[in-house]
């Protein structure tokens, strides 16, 4: 009987966090949106410089720098196929590519993540540059 009641109050409270919208939050890990925005001067100088290459078209230090990068992760707005494209930002002290980046959409967004594609943060400039 105890047993029965136990079960009963663990599905009480999936049951409330189902209702209150937590089971979202709780249960399933929903994806979170690329909507925090970071400065320009906010970004890593390495990020300022890879910034500056994109707007010039290169020339890149790394060969994978411009391949299409897929959005797999969902994280960014849904766009068609080959839309974002991805730039390596240097990392001090590593002998790899590391896991920061810069994404560039098509028509001049740019997001950058600093953890391999598990966050974004879209870049805003100020007046005079791209967003």
């Amino acid at each position: 009987m105890i047993r029965l009641g136990r079960i009963a109050a663990i599905l009480l409270l999936i049951w409330l966090g189902l209702a209150s919208g937590l089971g979202h939050a709780f249960l399933w890990s929903g994806k979170p949106a690329a909507s925090a925005e970071i400065r320009v001067d906010q970004l890593p100088p390495e990020a300022r410089q890879t910034l500056i290459l994109i707007k010039r078209g290169g020339p890149f230090p790394y060969s994978r720098d411009g391949i299409p990068f897929g959005n797999r992760e969902g994280l960014l707005p849904p766009q068609q196929r080959n839309y974002y494209r991805e730039y390596t930002v240097p990392t001090p002290g590593l002998n790899h590519r590391g896991a920061r980046r810069i994404i560039a959409g098509r028509t001049g967004e740019y997001w950058y993540t600093a953890d391999h594609y598990r966050s974004f943060k879209r870049i805003r400039e100020t007046s005079g540059g791209a967003r």
